[in-house]
């Protein structure tokens, strides 16, 4: 593409030709901007998806003590994250692009670390020390096996 076919009318979509244009000119002159855009394009998809994931397990299950909705996140974050972290190691399917649009980007805005810190903090100021606590183990251990299965999963087949 060049800039002049973006804005004759020679393309049925002119914004996907304005896009790729734009994308080859940042690629051209700073390669690092595209992947900065790709991450912070990540990161509102996966911000949305946490409060959208989160607002809906805390409805479904009715409960205000313990922060089921960013167990919730973190956990499918951390299984996603090990599934492609793996793929992406043994297979090497993503390209740097995809995963600094996947893995920085959506994962990062959709899991919830600071948050899981915050609730954690107010439980305890509001007495909640057993849920807290347990807040704290789930969020660890579960974290964790999430990342090595998987990982795991993503190994199948090698």
């Amino acid at each position: 593409y060049n800039l002049g076919e973006c804005f004759n009318g020679n393309h049925s979509f002119s914004a996907v030709c304005l896009w790729v244009w734009t994308r080859d000119k940042l690629v051209q002159k700073e390669p690092r901007l595209l992947l900065i855009l790709l991450v912070g394009v990540g990161g509102f998809v996966g911000a949305v998806m946490r409060y959208a994931v989160t607002n809906w397990v805390q409805y479904t299950l009715h409960t205000s003590t313990l922060p089921y909705g960013t167990l919730t996140v973190n956990v499918i974050g951390c299984l996603v994250i090990g599934l492609l972290g793996g793929l992406s190691e043994s297979r090497n399917l993503l390209t740097a692009e995809t995963r600094a649009l996947l893995l920085i980007g959506v994962l990062g805005g959709f899991t919830t670390y600071s948050t899981f810190g915050y609730e954690t903090v107010q439980l305890l100021r509001d007495g909640e020390s057993l849920t807290a606590f347990s807040n704290i183990g789930l969020q660890v251990c579960l974290g964790l096996v999430a990342v090595w299965i998987g990982y795991s999963v993503s190994q199948v087949g090698t």
